[in-house]
């Protein structure tokens, strides 16, 4: 029996502050703010330790929806979880996404066959700095994998096409603080910290799904880049301690107009990925709707290949001490799937340690199915 439904709305911001777009959603009725589950969102920020429009963003879309749903700002955040990536280089455009979902009683919802768009959320418990990079983040994160699971009705792994996290990094305080009780933290350098949190996160996925037939501890971390998750996407900030973990997959309890799909990109320049996670939506290489289907967005992580070389020539992103090789990644891949989607407006995260392999990442596609489709 389909009990959920599931909605899914793009939508541009003029900045990490601006929420006219989503009130106008909801002032028109599209949108039902306490159907709201998570919100996914790219800003203009650098996307490093010191970005703080991802932390802007979230205060100002709190701010917005706290008359809505009757709490104050301080705990919409235990409602709605909320994922903010810094870093719109090149062609990508700022724009949030946001997931609604809904108990339904509508039952000519059971005339749709196959499975359907459906969306789970789960927190960890808040993370000691020292426990950052480390097997008590991949412990954790696979426990709140599977709780996200269950409350998105999915069962089977393989139905799983995508899991966003957004985890914690370590500060000097924080590091101070561990060093204070005699304990000593992955790493002193808090850039640093981002890749570890990130990389311990994508490993709890991939032991949750399954990816991973080994014991992983804390010496696979950052070292072990053959072992990865096909789905994870994990963004690190300064604004949390804890994990946040959105899954997202098709479900036969679900009577969203919506699917996902994914594909691995084994580098940068990897279009056939691309196009691959497109096809299994059913759509082609162009930005217009085609037998019924229309593209939501596109989900994609995007890493310098740590080798130094993509398909055998040299890159130079690590070795860029002017712009990140992050922000690099961002760019070079937000142009290709752009390129190929058409539409600058997709959510391409920089640091894919452990999500797909060293230098690629996972690609998930959503697309809007006419109403009656099968």
């Amino acid at each position: 029996m389909r009990t959920t439904s599931v909605g899914v709305f793009r939508i541009a911001t003029n900045g990490p502050g601006d929420v006219s777009g989503l009130l106008k959603l909801i002032e028109s009725g599209k949108i039902d703010p306490k159907s709201i589950l998570a919100i996914l969102g790219k800003t203009e920020g650098n996307g490093g330790v010191n970005d703080f429009t991802r932390e802007y963003a979230v205060s100002a879309l709190c701010a917005a929806l706290a008359r809505y749903v009757g709490l104050p700002p301080d705990k919409i955040e235990q409602r709605i979880a909320f994922v903010m990536s810094g870093g719109t280089e090149g062609v990508l455009s700022p724009h949030i996404t946001v997931f609604t979902r809904q108990r339904i009683v509508d039952r000519q919802a059971e005339r749709i066959s196959g499975k359907r768009l459906s969306i789970g959320m789960a927190h960890t418990r808040d993370f000691l700095p020292e426990e950052l990079g480390r097997s008590a983040q991949i412990r954790e994160t696979a426990r709140a994998v599977a709780t996200a699971m269950a409350d998105a009705n999915i069962t089977d792994p393989q139905d799983v096409h995508f899991v966003q996290i957004k985890c914690p990094l370590l500060t000097s305080d924080r590091i101070e603080a561990a060093s204070a009780r005699g304990c000593g933290t992955v790493t002193n350098s808090a850039y640093s910290s981002m890749a570890y949190s990130r990389g311990a996160s994508a490993l709890g996925v991939a032991v949750a799904l399954g990816e991973i037939e080994d014991k992983v501890s804390d010496e696979h971390v950052l070292r072990r880049f053959d072992l990865f998750s096909s789905v994870a996407s994990t963004s690190a900030g300064i604004e949390l301690m804890h994990n946040v973990v959105i899954v997202l997959g098709n479900s036969a309890s679900s009577a969203s107009p919506f699917e996902i799909a994914h594909a691995v990109m084994r580098d940068a320049i990897d279009s056939a990925a691309v196009i691959d996670a497109l096809a299994r939506v059913g759509l082609p290489i162009r930005s217009e709707p085609t037998a019924g289907r229309q593209l939501v967005n596109i989900f994609a992580k995007a890493e310098a290949s740590p080798n130094g070389n993509v398909r055998g020539f040299r890159h130079t992103m690590l070795e860029d001490t002017d712009i990140s090789a992050t922000r690099h990644a961002r760019a070079a891949v937000g142009g290709l799937i752009s390129g190929l989607s058409g539409t600058g407006a997709i959510y391409v995260s920089g640091g894919a340690e452990h999500q797909g392999p060293a230098g690629g990442g996972p690609v998930a596609a959503i697309a809007r199915l006419s109403i009656g489709e099968d």
